[in-house]
């Protein structure tokens, strides 16, 4: 059970892997792709829990991320399950309306997130 929350957790984060430069501005090219990158609660909680690959650049992103899809309660909520990934699995498995409301929408930021932090 906490497997599927460490993991739900872990696509927020895993979807954003690298630094926010890519080799092409390391040589002096342009590179189209935006950097997305904010601080907010999820970054904090992102940066705070210490997973392997966890970094500023990818930390900054998901927040970014979060900043587009996200309310300030969710984020605030989300930022929790950094602490605590069980919750989420509880969340996912509840009766509740909003637990279920929740889930959700954090598991359609965690797909956005894997798909617009990719490259960073």
């Amino acid at each position: 059970m906490r497997t599927v929350a460490s993991l739900m957790a872990l696509v927020v984060l895993a979807g954003c892997g690298g630094s926010r430069y890519s080799s092409d501005a390391a040589v002096g090219r342009f590179s189209p792709t935006p950097v997305l990158f904010a601080t907010g609660p999820i970054q904090k909680a992102c940066l705070a829990d210490g997973r392997r690959g966890s970094s500023h650049a990818r930390c900054g992103c998901v927040q970014a991320v979060a900043d587009q899809t996200l309310s300030r309660s969710d984020q605030r909520q989300g930022a929790k399950i950094f602490r605590d990934p069980h919750r989420l699995q509880e969340m996912r498995q509840s009766d509740n309306q909003s637990d279920n409301a929740f889930w959700s929408t954090w598991k359609a930021y965690g797909q956005s997130a894997a798909a617009a932090c990719s490259n960073t």
